[in-house]
């Protein structure tokens, strides 16, 4: 079953229950939003070391997140569970065919931070194949979508309403999606390393704006000393640096600054995952339950979800459009 998924189409026709518009007095969060206006920076791919150009956009209604290639044609890559391609250290969309350099590595962190905005419609220009590290944690793309504003939009919030519970795993490690105890969603996060720095760690939090900003935005990505020169040899981490990333040499923070909060290793975990179920095109409403959860395992988790069209209900019309490769204006 998690190699199954649904595909967009069919997801627009199955179990969608309600599509009524909010009312004009209805509370904001149940409308979609875009940005105000257009806004560009430059940083560096943490794998590639390439430095790349970003620009966020305004999109119409309906459109979810789309990331456009400048340097291929302005070819496009809806963001969406179903176009991950990769999942070594981060996450990659993209064509599937090998041959193909039609990809964008390194989202999940703008897409923790379009939706800890509540950010439903942008295209995202790039002219490379990864999204800038910058920090290495979500805080400059909310400065971004910040300086850009956000549109309130005349359609409402697709919703995805967890019937019951899924569950992947990996050994020790799992993920799982299962009814929602409160409104919104629900995160429940644990990692459990040997490095002395970080041992084992648990975070919980209701996800929303507030709690995103203070409580996860700025929290780092990480990685341990030993793993350097493997990943180099892998042609990853080419533009890592204590700049943009945790360096844990086992009782050790190798950062001049240190950590930003104790636990920045667990909270940076689950900005992965508000990152990577943000990929299933929909607000989720459902508590998600991970220990030494990455990004594969997200990701399976949301194909395995949607192919069991009886554990969950879509409430409105689902954002994420458009076949990917196809040029958009």
């Amino acid at each position: 079953m998690d190699g199954m998924s649904i595909g967009p189409r069919e997801l627009a026709d199955a179990c969608v229950t309600e599509t009524v518009m909010p009312t004009a007095d209805a509370p904001d969060a149940v409308w979609q939003h875009t940005l105000r206006r257009p806004i560009s920076s430059i940083g560096t791919g943490l794998h590639t070391g390439r430095r790349i150009s970003l620009s966020l956009s305004p999109a119409p209604a309906n459109t979810g997140i789309i990331f456009r290639r400048t340097d291929l044609d302005n070819r496009i890559i809806p963001a969406t569970y179903d176009h991950v391609v990769d999942t070594r250290l981060s996450t990659v969309i993209g064509d599937p065919s090998p041959a193909s350099p039609l990809r964008v590595a390194t989202i999940e962190h703008l897409m923790s931070a379009l939706c800890g905005c509540g950010i439903d419609n942008a295209y995202i220009d790039l002219d490379g194949p990864e999204v800038p590290v910058f920090d290495g944690s979500a805080s400059e793309f909310m400065f971004l979508l910040d300086c850009a504003g956000r549109e309130r939009q005349p359609a409402g919030r697709p919703t995805l309403e967890i019937l019951r519970t899924v569950r992947v795993e990996d050994a020790d490690a799992f993920a799982e999606l299962s009814p929602p105890s409160t409104d919104g969603l629900n995160i429940s996060m644990s990692i459990d390393f040997a490095a002395q720095a970080i041992g084992r760690q648990i975070f919980s939090a209701r996800i929303c704006a507030t709690s995103f900003r203070r409580d996860l935005e700025n929290c780092r990505t990480f990685t341990l000393r030993q793993e350097i020169d493997a990943l180099h040899a892998a042609g990853l981490a080419r533009g890592g640096s204590l700049e943009n990333a945790i360096v844990v040499d086992d009782d050790r923070i190798l950062n001049p600054t240190g950590l930003r909060r104790p636990d920045e290793f667990v909270r940076h975990k689950v900005v992965d995952v508000i990152g990577d179920l943000y990929l299933s095109g929909a607000v989720i409403h459902g508590d998600f339950h991970g220990h030494k959860s990455g990004h594969t395992l997200n990701n399976r988790l949301l194909r395995t979800l949607m192919a069991d069209t009886t554990a969950w209900r879509l409430h409105g019309v689902p954002m994420h459009k458009g076949q990917i490769g196809r040029a958009a204006a």
